[in-house]
């Protein structure tokens, strides 16, 4: 082997040392770089050389750096990554919608108890205007805080259109720089070697991307990747990159939904499509938990200020002379919000309408519904309860589920479609409508009175109207109790007689209501309900008229104090036409708590698990594709020897050719 080959191996094995080491410098400065891959020399030894003394090695030549990648694992960790993140923007969001239900006396279900709490003052003095005032101030305070509660979540659906037009905008920087990042590859990947650093800066944009929406890539010829979203829908392919897009919601202006824009346009993207990321969680909390918890508080508000309402129409006021009690409460009527794509008149006004009233508040649910033309049935009309998805056929002016459906204008055509919310804005716009404390309804129309010759004890507790069907012309009436009962146990027969001489006959027993008793035979239904303590005699007589002193009775106020006990929000019509029973006040609240807060927790535990899994994902990524300063070391000192053997053969070279100049001198 010649002295000049032996240079040339010497330079060779110096150069390939010297590139490794500045390869492990490029990895130990880079250890702490997110995204960064390790990087390695790889080398090879090229054919021998013939002699006549055999073959004689070249040495070694660099044939590329490459990177360390797994393609499988750098996907399951940026799918992971999207997971992780849209569980933890779940928890977020839960977590701000859960502090519109505090439980005590922050909550409420409190404040409904107190203003309901504030006629026992009223029942012990009726015509007390410092008891009156209170009951007004404790309406305002519950209106409020049912008005506030409307107003915070408008203020959190705000927010939630914020937050996704924040998210769009950086999804679109991030498809853009990785639609350059593959042009950039795309160029580089020519030279029959792969560029690394880019290669690991698109890796990194697309991890960055899978933090607010789920993704697939797929990787082209040419080295450029595909991106993905939504089910196969394009984001980047090559260098191009299509831009999505916050729009309005097809009903309701407030609410936002996410469309991509093609040659076409803006195409809306449906929200189940959109799996992972931060954007799913978005906007699933936007048309699911908003909307839930706006029906829950809308539910308990119409329900509760119809009943309180209702209860003071039935009873008479302060005024001269007395009347009918006006409303306590106002609401925000319900509303039907027509698709954006729904037939239109020549003047741009929408040609068919819905117009919703509100038939029994007790029926209501807290729900939204969709309502679109049958077409198995021409004429008539789908209705969707959305909460459950319970589907029903309806016709124009049927009531379903306490509220009533009237179309106005053209019918529906084929492709039209509403949104129905009945209890949805009715928080919004609670207000204490009643400002005069000579306005509040606390007595009767109908007074009973006990006959002072009667033998027994019965003594009258309560006496007040409980719907429209009093009719005060038929008193004066006298009720005389009979003979016990041996059918009914503790029961006593009595006989009402009306100021019109008809008759009504009746069994009543302690605690039982007499005067509507829906389950007599045959039924009783006076519009009053006379509630007696003690026991009756045979011939004792109790006296029904009309209320002569309102300013003295309290037989409307002790109805007000009932309704906490009454369990009237969100009864169900059985098939069989029968009620189901609904909830009182506090245990509609209780229960819309509970809700929420079983999404929070179920949220907490969905976001610490997936964050693990993301966390050992990453793991694994960087395990392999990572940079361990402990290998880089070692390595450091093997070609840091290697430099210095290759440096020892050139020198020795050198020394042998020096020798040689200085023999052929001689």
């Amino acid at each position: 082997m010649g002295n000049s080959a032996l240079m040339s191996l010497g330079m060779r094995a110096m150069f390939a040392n010297q590139a490794a080491l500045q390869v492990i410098g490029q990895n130990i400065s880079n250890a702490n770089t997110p995204g960064y891959s390790r990087q390695s020399l790889q080398l090879t030894t090229p054919d021998g050389q013939y002699t006549g003394a055999g073959y004689f090695g070249k040495g070694v030549v660099i044939e590329t750096v490459t990177r360390s990648y797994n393609a499988f694992l750098t996907t399951n960790a940026a799918t992971t990554k999207s997971t992780a993140y849209m569980d933890q923007t779940s928890l977020e969001q839960l977590s701000q919608l859960e502090k519109l239900f505090p439980p005590g006396t922050q909550g409420l279900g409190y404040a409904a108890s107190q203003f309901l709490n504030a006629m026992v003052d009223v029942t012990s003095r009726p015509n007390d205007p410092s008891a009156r005032q209170v009951v007004l101030g404790r309406a305002q305070e519950l209106a409020a805080r049912f008005s506030n509660a409307g107003e915070q979540l408008q203020q959190l659906q705000a927010g939630v259109v914020s937050d996704l037009k924040a998210n769009v905008d950086v999804i679109n920087q991030l498809a853009k720089q990785i639609a350059a990042a593959n042009d950039q590859v795309a160029r580089s990947n020519g030279n029959g070697h792969t560029p690394n650093d880019l290669l690991d800066k698109r890796d990194q944009l697309i991890s960055q991307l899978s933090q607010y929406v789920q993704l697939t890539t797929l990787a082209q010829d040419d080295g450029t990747l595909g991106v993905f979203i939504g089910g196969g829908q394009r984001l980047v392919l090559g260098a191009d990159a299509q831009q999505l897009q916050v729009t309005a919601d097809a009903y309701d202006p407030a609410k936002a939904s996410i469309s991509i824009i093609d040659v076409s346009g803006a195409r809306k993207l449906d929200e189940s499509i959109l799996t992972g990321g931060s954007l799913s969680a978005l906007l699933k909390y936007q048309n699911k938990d908003i909307q839930d918890a706006r029906n829950l508080i809308g539910q308990i508000a119409t329900a509760l200020a119809t009943r309180v309402n209702d209860q003071q129409a039935l009873g008479w006021t302060l005024t001269n002379p007395p009347g009918p009690g006006n409303p306590i409460f106002s609401l925000a009527p319900p509303r039907a919000l027509p698709a954006e794509t729904n037939a239109r008149n020549p003047d741009g006004t929408f040609a068919s309408k819905v117009n919703l009233s509100i038939a029994d508040a007790k029926l209501l649910q807290a729900s939204s519904y969709r309502l679109e033309p049958d077409a198995a049935s021409p004429g008539q009309y789908k209705l969707t309860r959305l909460s459950d998805g319970l589907a029903r056929t309806i016709s124009d002016g049927d009531t379903v589920d306490g509220f009533t459906v009237k179309l106005v204008g053209a019918p529906m055509s084929s492709t039209d479609s509403m949104l129905l919310e009945p209890v949805a804005q009715a928080s919004v716009d609670m207000r204490r409508v009643l400002d005069q404390t000579t306005g509040i309804a606390a007595a009767s129309p109908v007074s009973a009175t006990t006959d002072v010759n009667n033998k027994g004890t019965v003594s009258v507790d309560a006496m007040y109207a409980v719907n429209n069907k009093l009719n005060l012309s038929l008193t004066p009436a006298r009720l005389v109790f009979g003979d016990p009962n041996p059918a009914v146990p503790n029961g006593v027969d009595y006989t009402i007689t009306l100021a019109d001489g008809s008759t009504l006959t009746g069994t009543w027993t302690p605690g039982s209501p007499i005067g509507n008793e829906p389950t007599a035979a045959p039924p009783i239904d006076l519009g009053f309900e006379l509630r007696l303590v003690g026991v009756p005699k045979k011939n004792d007589a109790v006296d029904i008229t009309t209320t002569k002193f309102p300013a003295s009775n309290n037989g409307n106020a002790k109805a007000f104090l009932n309704i906490q006990k009454e369990a009237f929000v969100g009864q169900r019509l059985l098939p069989d036409g029968s009620l189901a029973a609904g909830s009182t006040i506090n245990d509609a609240y209780a229960a819309a708590m509970s809700e929420i807060g079983a999404r929070v927790q179920g949220a907490q535990y969905l976001s610490k698990v997936s964050s693990a899994v993301a966390a050992d994902a990453e793991s694994s990524r960087a395990s392999q594709a990572g940079v361990n300063l402990d290998e880089e070391a070692a390595r450091l000192m093997q070609y840091q020897q290697g430099y210095q053997a290759a440096a020892k053969v050139l020198q020795t070279a050198q020394t042998i050719f020096a020798e040689l100049l200085t023999l052929a001198q001689r």
